[in-house]
């Protein structure tokens, strides 16, 4: 727990915490714990509890200033006092958790930190209470109950970088400890190959990708997309050696081999229509991109894939509909503009085409801006354009 995030808890606490009566110590105390000098308030408020050790609110006080200064042991203490002889103060019950939590007892913790995630209406609380369960839920080996806090978490706090790094690195081994599980139990099954093939092709490491896909397909021939995965995987790593146009006759034969095997495989019927296109075949791509529109009406990519072929067979006319369609799907993609620019422009529409221009422009502007933090590959192959134009 960082320090910053102890200073905003201690303001939280104090909050909450009703102060008492008229008392210049405890004005000297406030004071201090309230500026950070934890030393200062913690010998204040054991000079108070000696003098007067049945008050809850110095016990609370005295128990938040030594989790202030991260003395975990010597605040648990003073927090189950305050509780005892206070139930109803304030946070002092998600304080103590937090602290237990801190000292590795996770099984006291729980109930503490459950009620300040679940029942806590300050986000500061809330947030440092998820934080600490995500925490005694994996000390606890509770992996799935984690991973359903840092989803809630990740959900509540969006841009919060320590919230983030805490769910990546739980979802992260989540997966792991799952897959050594699964290489465990079913060491040569069809679905440990494909989980580690799908990890090498996360990598980049197609090679390895594809021979586990192989290693699929050799126990369980009818699998279906596994055909589809490796036909993504070739042409993955033709672009990244750079051999496109060796490697596009492979990648074209898994493609038609997950087809024969389920004929409604959109995204299987779209790349095979990217090929097509892309080698002029432009009868057989507009098939293929309209069987991979009328499986998946939502698709995007097809619908611009279509739309160019269409294009390119000089028939603007029906072409226009379908990237009309992808701009209903997506108002952000500059490659569908420019080809509804080409659409207007072989119908002879100069206003409609400079005004698509117009936006193609700003789009790629705004893309050019945002390149550094491209997102990664998604699952087909995304349509760009052809040439600078």
């Amino acid at each position: 727990m960082n320090r910053l995030m102890l200073e905003v808890l201690a303001v939280t606490v104090l909050a909450a915490v009703p102060a008492l009566p008229q008392n210049t110590s405890f004005e000297q105390g406030e004071k201090a714990l309230a500026e950070g000098r934890y030393a200062d308030a913690e010998q204040i408020y054991q000079d108070l509890k000696k003098a007067n050790p049945a008050l809850a609110e110095v016990r609370g006080r005295l128990g938040l200033t030594l989790f202030q200064e991260r003395k975990f042991a010597s605040a648990v203490p003073e927090l189950r006092q305050a509780l005892k002889l206070k139930p109803s103060l304030p946070n002092t019950d998600i304080l103590l958790a937090m602290s237990l939590s801190e000292l590795g007892r996770y099984n006291e913790a729980l109930p503490g930190l459950e009620k300040g995630f679940r029942r806590s209406a300050d986000p500061v609380l809330k947030r440092m209470a998820g934080l600490q369960l995500e925490r005694a839920y994996t000390g606890l080996q509770r992996d799935r109950n984690a991973v359903e806090v840092a989803m809630e978490l990740a959900k509540s706090y969006p841009d919060d970088p320590e919230v983030l790094y805490h769910a990546s690195r739980l979802f992260g081994n989540f997966a792991y400890v799952t897959l050594l599980k699964l290489a465990a139990v079913a060491p040569d099954s069809p679905w440990r190959h494909q989980a580690a093939g799908e990890a090498h092709e996360s990598e980049e490491q197609y090679d390895l990708a594809i021979l586990e896909y192989r290693k699929v397909l050799e126990r369980d021939p009818n699998r279906l997309g596994i055909h589809y995965r490796i036909g993504r995987a070739i042409l993955s790593r033709s672009i990244k050696d750079n051999a496109r146009s060796e490697l596009a006759g492979e990648a074209a034969k898994e493609f038609q081999d997950e087809l024969r095997l389920d004929p409604t495989n959109a995204n299987a019927a779209y790349e095979l229509g990217e090929l097509d296109r892309k080698q002029e075949k432009y009868a057989e791509a507009r098939d293929l991109f309209t069987a991979a529109v009328n499986y998946d009406p939502r698709f995007e990519e097809a619908e611009i894939g279509l739309g160019r072929t269409l294009l390119a067979m000089a028939k603007p006319d029906e072409a226009l509909p379908h990237l009309k369609q992808a701009l209903v799907l997506n108002a952000q993609n500059e490659v569908t503009y420019y080809q509804l620019a080409q659409a207007y422009r072989q119908l002879g529409d100069a206003a409609a085409q400079s005004k698509a221009l117009a936006e193609f422009t700003r789009l790629r502007s705004q893309r050019a801006a945002q390149k550094a933090s491209a997102a990664p590959p998604g699952p087909v192959t995304k349509q760009q354009l052809d040439a600078e134009p």
